[in-house]
């Protein structure tokens, strides 16, 4: 029997996703390496034997995607299979190319070969870009379904960059769970809201085992996707967030333009903050794609801890790390918080940025002039708390969706800034999910 090999093109989620849905147990492919890239220090490491199964007793090595041509030079693999997300489709087009250039095929999955069927009703929330709301929406849809006396069960999208054989199913009902499980700040941006908000939280790296255990304490499962990825679950509501901020980048990105032509209902979130303009051509452009969606406006309402704090100081911003990375936004709710709250200046602190965090700055110049709340690992927070330090500023203005005092050690004051999400036309959300239900 003729074995194919492939490399899977990665950033440690997606693609151990695909392996395992796809790869993992399959005699006729032998998957000789990841690469990846968008994710630090996840390169140079091995997908671990405990969960790559017995065909790879050895594991599977993960390479930089900068090695690629090198590793298809090498490896002569019969197929590479895209599978990360939130990027131009020039850009997949262009890795497309080059491995086509070296011989080898060029794949991507389809949505249902990846999805794992659930015993319980499955919500998804997912987004045409990183940063377009999915947190406060996930968030929006777990307090409708607890007034609707319903025991929730988010799962998050994975995000495994400690060891991933003991990060293959992980459940944290509070922030002693966090700790245990040393949790990275970006981490901790996902989980503690729901903690929070009193529900449990899943994620890790084997979506079959998480499912299968979340499915023992729910009424009802919220996919509460990362980055613009789709679904890792047959959803029974797909509820996509569009950015109006970013108009036209729900036809732009991979996938993120997969989710806006699946999705049952397209949520227009930021209203407040968009020209009516850009929310009426991503409008035009759900009814040219996908006609049969519902399309629902919402804004993000922000508030300030302390608002005292702010008004007429020199600011320096934390916004979320990956809406600046490879979100490509330049600004969050916290530049928005900054300027209603009357702050005399937002601090740049670009020009005080300490090694890890300098060089976030070189790959990504879109996130200059407001600080990536970058914390992968324990080197890259006291980067951050150094930068934080060496920045000339009155007061620290933290928008990201935790409580930063509770990991960082800085001396300069700090106020938390919180977004939500609100309807225009109250209920429309509630209404759907009661259909989808049954109630």
């Amino acid at each position: 029997m003729s074995v194919r090999r492939v490399v899977i093109l990665g950033a440690a989620g997606r693609d151990f996703h695909n392996f395992n849905t796809v790869y993992r147990d399959n005699p006729e492919v032998q998957v000789v390496a990841f690469t990846a890239t968008q994710i630090p220090d996840i390169a140079g490491r091995r997908y671990p034997a405990a969960l790559a199964g017995k065909l790879y007793p050895q594991g599977i090595p993960i390479v930089d995607e900068s090695d690629l041509v090198a590793l298809l030079q090498r490896e002569k693999p019969d197929a590479a299979v895209f599978s990360y997300s939130d990027v131009p489709h020039a850009t997949v087009m262009h890795l497309a190319s080059l491995c086509i250039a070296q011989g080898c095929d060029f794949e991507l999955l389809g949505a249902d070969k990846t999805m794992i069927k659930s015993s319980k009703p499955v919500i998804a929330i997912t987004a045409v870009r990183t940063g377009a709301g999915k947190s406060q929406t996930t968030r929006y849809l777990s307090n409708i379904l607890k007034k609707l006396g319903k025991k929730v069960v988010a799962i998050r999208h994975p995000m495994p960059y400690g060891d991933l054989a003991k990060q293959a199913c992980q459940r944290f009902a509070d922030y002693g769970d966090l700790d245990k499980h040393l949790c990275t700040i970006e981490e901790r941006e996902e989980y503690e809201p729901h903690i929070d908000n009193g529900f449990v939280v899943y994620a890790g790296v084997d979506y079959e085992q998480i499912i299968r255990s979340a499915e023992k304490e729910a009424d009802v499962i919220l996919w509460d996707g990362g980055n613009n990825d789709l679904p890792f679950y047959k959803s029974d509501l797909h509820i996509c967030i569009a950015d109006p901020l970013r108009p036209g980048h729900e036809l732009g990105y991979h996938p993120g333009e997969a989710n806006f032509r699946m999705a049952d209902i397209i949520l227009i979130n930021k209203c407040d903050s968009a020209q009516e303009a850009d929310i009426a051509s991503i409008e035009a452009n759900a009814a040219k794609v996908n006609p049969g969606a519902r399309v629902i406006r919402a804004t993000s309402p922000v508030s300030c801890a302390h608002p005292e704090m702010v008004k007429g100081k020199r600011a320096l911003v934390i916004e979320d790390g990956p809406t600046l990375t490879h979100g490509s936004m330049s600004y969050g709710a916290g530049v928005v918080a900054a300027k209603a709250m009357g702050a005399r200046v937002i601090v740049d602190p670009t020009p005080y940025a300490v090694a890890s965090i300098a060089a976030t700055y070189r790959k990504y110049p879109n996130a200059q002039g407001i600080l990536p709340a970058m914390g992968y690992g324990e080197a890259q927070v006291k980067d951050l708390e150094a930068t934080i330090e060496a920045t000339p500023c009155d007061v620290v203005l933290s928008a990201t969706p935790i409580d930063l005092t509770r990991i960082l050690k800085v001396t300069k004051p700090m106020t938390r800034v919180r977004y939500d999400l609100a309807e225009i036309r109250e209920g429309q959300l509630e209404a759907e999910v009661r259909k989808t239900l049954g109630l």
